[in-house]
């Protein structure tokens, strides 16, 4: 759907079920007839009434963001972002150029190249670790680059965290799996023999000494951003990067002692990165497993290992999809449904198949519950339901389609019914509720940073904004990003581009928040570029068909096409 003339097609995020079922040879496909939507027509289909227009640009060799892969668009245009009036009709908040300043303070060269961004440039703090490159942290200044037509730091970062992967990882005497790529790395200068090396942590140096899991994810999500915004496929078709990706989805898709499809994980393994209670099956790994898992399909060359590990991909896709639906997917008729559940039940008509207790059900989650709205839980393991809402999983089950569209509705629907508890007057909380009490000093280990509404523990970290912008675009839900947006441009600036905020609502400045960090700078980017120029996220070839249809579920009323399709064309117009 569209409104206010932002389409609800997204590009970089937006992966539709042909794009591992096409892979498939089961199951058959139902041949049921339906409407399909904005999102799922080829633009191939509009083109005959449809003249090209111009793109983002920000040098003569950048090359085309999002182009799709019939070309029906020319490379032209200019980014707005220095300029009091962006091409496309939008008022370009004063903040944007100052956000762009600061974005490229933050970036960092090796051997006179730019190879990413620094975790954020507060000089006021002790650096820790902050003057480092994180994976996970480049990835919304990634974005803005490539949308900004600047994909050279891109490729630069992609190449030398692939050849960082393949370092021997140690923690004390144990070895690493060879497809671990890096939580972070640094350029270190040796004035002496006036060189440069880069200086790769593997989660040897993190708090806790933990891997991270989520970097791989990043990692192959961020190539495919990349190929499809350049048009460039020599970077993923080379074999060491071919190879990157199978070892990478080696150590996931390894066979084991496993009974779910989702992956078990440590405490502290992604964003998240303290003790947190997110040890088990945490919804932010298995929604980027999830989209890893479909980009990887596009990028891998289907000869060699490459055909092996797409029928891997494409068979635990199928069981990934109906887990995380089934399983991890809460609302109020499946709340009530847990609420009455009987216990101790054997044999494969069990109903309760996690024996999961009614009685610790917590009260906030009766209350928390609208009648309209929906959300994946945090965790599902044996005994166990982590009811706690994650932003950051629950948005990317969106963007890559493992939320069916009635879930995805849902999601929003929840986010608008619970706007002060979830959004407050900082976007956007990281996790809800916080731990208090006695539950907090078991499950954190009294840490003093996660507190009760600071840092992971119930803060809210502006960068989630264009994770929830991206999906509410593909929602057909813009106008609640719009109004998160403003709520953020009215402070970010003027607080210095705090890492997180405190407090129930979001009120005050983290207490341990760094000034000027680097995705908070970035994230606010992406999510006005995305707002104020739906093309950057237009691609044509990932778009749903009847081609696979696990879940009767899937197939829901098309939206209003003529409506979107008139909006459209006036978008054209005024970027004409």
């Amino acid at each position: 759907m569209s409104q206010n003339g932002v389409s609800t097609s997204n590009a970089i995020f937006e992966i539709g079920d042909d794009d591992f079922s096409r892979f498939s040879e089961k199951p058959k496909p139902i041949n049921i007839e339906r409407k399909r939507s904005f999102d799922e027509k080829s633009f191939s289909e509009l083109s005959i009434t449809m003249s090209p227009r111009p793109f983002y640009r920000n040098s003569e060799n950048s090359s085309r963001v999002f182009e799709p892969v019939d070309s029906i668009y020319s490379s032209g245009g200019r980014s707005g972002f220095d300029t009091p009036r962006s091409e496309n009709g939008f008022e370009t908040h004063p903040i944007v150029s100052e956000a762009w300043e600061a974005l490229r303070r933050s970036m960092v060269y090796f051997r006179n190249e730019p190879v990413g961004t620094i975790a954020a440039s507060d000089h006021s703090e002790e650096k820790l670790n902050y003057d480092q490159v994180f994976v996970r942290d480049f990835v919304p200044s990634a974005l803005a680059f490539l949308m900004n037509g600047e994909p050279d730091i891109v490729r630069n970062f992609l190449i030398k965290t692939l050849r960082l992967q393949s370092w021997e990882k140690k923690v004390d005497l144990f070895k690493l799996g060879e497809g671990v790529m890096p939580a972070s790395f640094k350029v270190h200068h040796d004035a002496v023999r006036n060189a440069e090396t880069l200086v790769a942590d593997f989660g040897e140096a993190a708090i806790g000494r933990v891997a991270p899991v989520d970097s791989g994810f990043w990692w192959i999500i961020l190539l495919r951003a990349y190929t499809k915004s350049t048009g460039d496929s020599s970077l993923a078709d080379r074999p060491e990067c071919q190879r990157g990706i199978r070892l990478i989805l080696s150590i996931c898709l390894s066979e084991g002692f496993d009974t779910f499809p989702t992956l078990l994980c440590a405490d502290g393994c992604c964003m998240i990165d303290r003790r947190m209670g997110i040890y088990g099956y945490p919804i932010e790994i298995q929604s980027l497993f999830f989209m890893a898992l479909r980009c990887a399909l596009q990028l891998l060359r289907p000869e060699g290992e490459g055909k092996e590990f797409i029928q891997r991909i494409v068979e635990r896709l199928h069981a990934l999809s109906y887990h995380m639906r089934n399983y991890f997917w809460l609302d109020l008729k499946q709340l009530n449904c847990i609420y009455r559940f009987k216990t101790e039940e054997y044999s494969h008509t069990a109903v309760n198949k996690f024996n999961v207790m009614p009685d610790s059900l917590e009260d906030w989650v009766f209350d928390f519950m609208p009648a309209k709205g929906g959300y994946f839980i945090g965790n599902v393991s044996p005994a166990r339901m982590d009811f706690r809402w994650f932003c950051l999983g629950n948005c990317v089950a969106i963007l890559s389609s493992m939320a069916t569209p009635e879930q995805a509705s849902a999601i929003m629907d929840l986010i608008e019914a619970r706007w002060d508890e979830l959004v407050g007057e900082m976007p956007l909380k990281i996790s809800y509720p916080a731990l208090e009490g006695h539950e907090w000093k078991i499950i954190t280990g009294y840490d003093p940073k996660n507190t009760r509404w600071s840092y992971h523990n119930g803060g809210s970290w502006p960068v989630l904004l264009w994770l929830l912008t991206a999906a509410c675009i593909k929602s057909g839900r813009p106008q609640i990003a719009k109004k998160a947006i403003e709520l953020a441009e009215a402070r970010l600036l003027k607080d210095g581009w705090p890492e997180y905020y405190d407090g129930k609502t979001g009120r005050f400045i983290g207490k341990q928040a760094r000034k000027y960090q680097t995705w908070s700078i970035a994230g606010y980017l992406v999510a006005k570029m995305m707002l104020e120029d739906p093309s950057h996220w237009v691609w044509s070839h990932l778009r749903k068909t009847d081609k696979f249809v696990p879940e009767s579920k899937d197939l829901h009323p098309g939206l209003a096409d003529h409506f979107i399709y008139l909006l459209f064309l006036f978008c054209q117009l005024v970027i004409l």
